[in-house]
């Protein structure tokens, strides 16, 4: 088989065969942490460096935190390196350089990196990306899936080039969508196919097997970063709009509205009442209605039926009981 192919492929698949994998690992948020806990299990994977974005304010008293990838790292005795900024970051260079990596593996990293970090790695650079590109190249593929109802996702493993989500494609994989996914379950579905598919693309790029297919750039769809301002709900959308939003910001940044001044964050799983015309028509967006101890919340078309929220400075409680306490949102207008 080594005969057919390349002289400098067989020299890859030879080294592959017989030696680690020296590799720096890029990556931030959950998402990417069954991918690195894959590489340090791996036999073939010598992980000698992690790049992640710097600690960050979290929780009420806004303490600095570790990425769930710095902390695996730092779990391992991984060496780590945390820039605020990658553009002309000479030390970072220098500092990469010298552990003279074969791959740079990308998950979920968080910037583009510059071509200069690129030009360290001796076989290439190898990112992750959970959309079947070169739709929804950005921060947010899984979400804007959700978002738009489409009925399929995917995961790339891609060649990187300077350009976001630009490099030739090594290999997909298709994942269907049911319309009950959240941005969590969906997540960690697309990690339990994805881990697997790096593996095995890995090993069949470097043994030569596989051709990088330059992307259709004329297709490219692009997705934005996700913010707190992006969850709160607009009531005139119809139910239908509004539920896969619930889906697509759950956990994270939670979908809300205001009640009493106060914010109102609604969660999966919610059903769609449909609606008539004179129903539709005959109450106002966002006016709240009690029915048997469900809260329907009218939308501009149809309703929805609420089973889990969170009154700001309030624990997250059924419909039923947050009813109990609340009588007085019957017939309140939510905004």
């Amino acid at each position: 088989m080594l005969n057919c192919l390349p002289a400098g492929r067989q020299v890859t698949l030879l080294f592959f065969m017989h030696n680690k994998i020296k590799t720096i690992f890029a990556g931030t948020p959950e998402f990417a942490v069954p991918y690195l806990q894959a590489l340090l299990a791996d036999s073939h994977f010598n992980i000698i460096g992690i790049l992640t974005q710097p600690d960050k304010p979290s929780g009420r008293k806004q303490e600095l935190t570790p990425s769930p990838i710095k902390t695996l790292g730092l779990q391992n005795n991984i060496r780590i390196f945390q820039p605020e900024s990658l553009k002309n970051n000479r030390q970072l260079i220098d500092e990469m350089a010298a552990l003279t990596p074969d791959l740079l593996i990308v998950v979920a990293y968080g910037q583009i990196i510059p071509q200069a970090i690129l030009d360290i790695s001796k076989y290439g650079n190898i990112n992750v990306h959970p959309s079947l590109l070169p739709l929804y190249r950005g921060a947010s593929p899984i979400q804007s899936a959700i978002l738009n109802g489409e009925q399929e996702t995917g995961v790339t493993i891609m060649l990187m080039d300077e350009k976001m989500d630009h490099g030739p494609i090594l290999n997909q994989i298709k994942y269907p969508l049911t319309g009950e996914e959240t941005n969590e379950s969906l997540h960690q579905e697309l990690a339990k196919i994805g881990v697997p598919l790096l593996l095995q693309t890995i090993t069949d790029f470097l043994g030569g097997q596989l051709t990088p297919i330059e992307q259709d750039h004329n297709q490219a769809t692009f997705c934005k970063s996700i913010s707190k301002e992006d969850a709160k709900i607009d009531w005139s959308q119809p139910a239908k709009i509004i539920r896969r939003k619930i889906y697509a910001f759950y956990p994270w940044p939670a979908t809300w509205t205001s009640y009493n001044g106060k914010r109102l964050k609604i969660f999966p799983p919610v059903e769609i009442k449909k609606l008539t015309n004179q129903e539709n028509n005959s109450s106002r967006v966002g006016a709240a209605s009690i029915q048997d101890n469900s809260l329907l919340i009218l939308c501009g078309e149809d309703s929805l039926i609420i089973k889990r929220l969170q009154l700001e400075g309030k624990k997250e409680m059924l419909a039923e009981d947050f009813i109990r306490g609340n009588r007085e949102i019957n017939g309140a207008v939510l905004n």
